[in-house]
């Protein structure tokens, strides 16, 4: 087994080893730096993300660079802010012992003429991200005329995110006599052209097999009806008390929304967009490394550059549209050899694009049911009992035990654990036992009965029709916000909400229903009332008992138009609901496509 003084690094490199408390060198590294040390070549190394790419190219780049020569020689290109500047940090960790040699971090969001500045008091190596890189070069700010070493990391990842042109500017003002070493967890056709383009006959290794998947890493699945997507993320966060996780959403507004649900319910989970300044990214990210936050909700591009240990899990809250997409989502867990689990949240049109990414990253996906509410709270109940065995006793609470004896010595030993657990147990039981089950699906749509979407009031619960839906602007988040808005009957009332081209469903327990009957009575939505039945599904036929009667368009009078009204203190502005919500039909399509990641 090699190890890293075997490898062919320098004394104080070595030094930087022991003092980070490195130990064995990762597969890539044991690859990399012996050919990367030995000779001048161009290097294409393909390696899942967590696997130590950094220090397989930083200890070599470190090496060749000449310390007492303050011109920049070497410099490093990645994908996003956040990456640019952990890379920066862990260079500045493998060269500690080199006082002389110097690095700096270079990207948006910070002053431009500062880092500029810093470059020109002598920066042997620049890390940067592609679009500032091209800016200071624009702005003769930066000379790369003469660098020795270009390394591009995650190179999949900058072309994915729409920097191939940047990349191919950048790298046609360096020399054609320097190195290119070139990383990424993939090899699309984008890498390949800049393979082809930018580099002579480079050496290639690969780590696994390309496109395949971290073998660290646990693949589940889940298919679920559309409206228990939040649901069943809800149970399988309960269902693993101790998850410390990231839930992709594939837009910034499902990201925002899945967010304040899962913090509404009493979740330590925060948001990461780019619709967020730089500073509220940096101090959600500082929260999440200091585990504050339990569930981080990002978009892809977002995500790019997230490396934190421990992940446990990585839930697809909604698939990617590429697997190279998916595959870094999964890279996020699993990390340092450590295993880590990938949960996909499916409906049936999901189904053969499991199947894909079974076949491409060449794995095996299990496709399991969301637990029950059972099953959750007999996970929570040992969960606790575990963390009560190996709690480490506190000798400050001697003082207090006299009183507390006293207190308690008329209980037996069961009653004393019974009431001790019970605590904790009953806030899920109670909530579980109000809740309906998730009905497994098959991956055609179809319940573990053979129904396609259950609308039974078995489970204590209302189902109602209402006259709104997608023309209207709706999807079922919008349309489940402005419910719990109109009704005020509490967040976890209104469920089950099925959004359909021009009318939609959903659930409240029944006991509410006629309070949910009387608030729409006088609520109109662009001049048009908004009708709700109770919907009493017997197969075939349905029946519906109406609220305030009338017909199912009927209009509005006076001047209701472009508001929708609820009687006294619920009137408000259509447009605002829409802004605030995401609702409304007009901007609906360029609002779609400018939102996405």
């Amino acid at each position: 087994m090699s190890t890293f003084q075997t490898l062919g690094l320098g004394e104080a490199v070595l030094q930087a080893v022991d003092a980070m408390g490195f130990v064995t060198p990762s597969e890539v590294q044991e690859k990399a730096i012996p050919i990367l040390l030995e000779s001048d070549t161009d290097i294409v190394a393909l390696a899942q993300t967590g696997t130590g790419k950094t220090a397989a190219f930083g200890f070599p780049l470190i090496e060749k660079i000449d310390a007492n020569n303050r011109k920049t020689q070497g410099l490093i290109l990645s994908p996003t802010r956040e990456l640019c500047l952990q890379i920066a940090a862990e260079i500045k960790n493998y060269s500690q012992f080199i006082p002389s040699l110097h690095s700096v971090a270079v990207y948006g969001g910070a002053s431009i003429h500062d880092q500029a500045r810093q470059v020109k008091r002598g920066a042997q190596i620049i890390v940067a991200t592609p679009g500032r890189m091209q800016d200071m070069i624009n702005r003769g700010l930066v000379d790369i005329s003469e660098i020795n070493y270009c390394v591009l990391d995650e190179a999949d990842e900058m072309l994915n995110m729409g920097f191939f042109e940047d990349i191919k500017s950048i790298l046609s003002h360096t020399p054609n006599e320097k190195n290119t070493w070139l990383f990424s967890a993939t090899m699309p056709k984008e890498v390949s052209q800049i393979a082809k383009k930018f580099m002579s006959n480079p050496v290639e290794i690969t780590v696994g097999t390309k496109n395949s998947a971290n073998k660290n890493v646990k693949h589940e699945y889940y298919t679920v009806a559309t409206r228990d997507r939040y649901p069943a993320l809800k149970r399988l966060a309960d269902a693993n008390p101790s998850i410390f996780s990231v839930i992709f959403c594939r837009t910034k507004r499902d990201t925002q929304a899945v967010a304040e649900k899962l913090i509404e319910d009493g979740y330590n989970a925060a948001a990461i967009h780019g619709d967020l300044s730089q500073n509220q990214r940096d101090l959600v990210m500082k929260s999440f490394r200091n585990r504050q936050i339990q569930m981080l909700v990002a978009t892809d591009v977002a995500a790019r550059g997230i490396d934190v240990n421990d992940i446990t899990h990585v839930i697809n809250y909604q698939l990617p549209d590429d697997i190279e997409t998916y595959n870094h989502r999964s890279g996020r867990t699993g990390r340092a050899g450590k295993e880590g689990t990938s949960i996909v949240i499916t409906t049936k049109s999901d189904a053969r694009r499991i199947k894909s990414l079974e076949r491409i990253l060449k794995t095996t996906f299990e496709k399991k049911n969301v637990p029950t509410g059972e099953e959750i709270c007999k996970i929570q109940l040992f969960n606790l009992a575990e963390k009560i065995e190996k709690t480490e006793l506190n000798d400050e609470v001697d003082q207090y035990l006299p009183e507390i004896n006293a207190h308690l010595e008329h209980l037996s030993k069961e009653e004393l654990i019974k009431k001790l657990v019970t605590v904790e147990f009953t806030r899920f039981h109670d909530y579980y036992k109000k809740m309906r089950d998730i009905v497994p699906m098959d991956d055609k749509g179809r319940g573990e009965r053979g129904e396609r979407g259950s609308n039974d009031n078995r489970d204590g619960s209302t189902r109602y029709f209402i006259n709104v839906g997608e023309k209207d602007g709706f999807d079922w988040m919008s349309l489940k916000d402005l419910l719990k808005d109109t009704l005020n009957l509490g967040s976890d009332v209104v469920n089950r909400v099925d959004v359909k081209e021009k009318f939609s469903f959903f659930n409240t327990p029944t006991e509410h229903t006629d309070a949910v009957l009387a608030a729409f009575n006088d609520l109109y939505l662009d001049e048009r009332k908004v009708n709700i039945e109770v919907s009493e599904n017997k197969g075939r036929g349905d029946r519906r008992r109406r609220n305030g009667g009338g017909s199912r368009f009927s209009k509005g009078g006076g001047n209701r138009g472009g508001n929708y009204r609820g009687g006294g203190d619920r009137d408000r502005n259509r447009n605002n609901y829409d802004n605030n919500n995401g609702g409304g039909s007009g901007n609906r399509d360029r609002r779609k496509r400018r939102d996405r990641y």
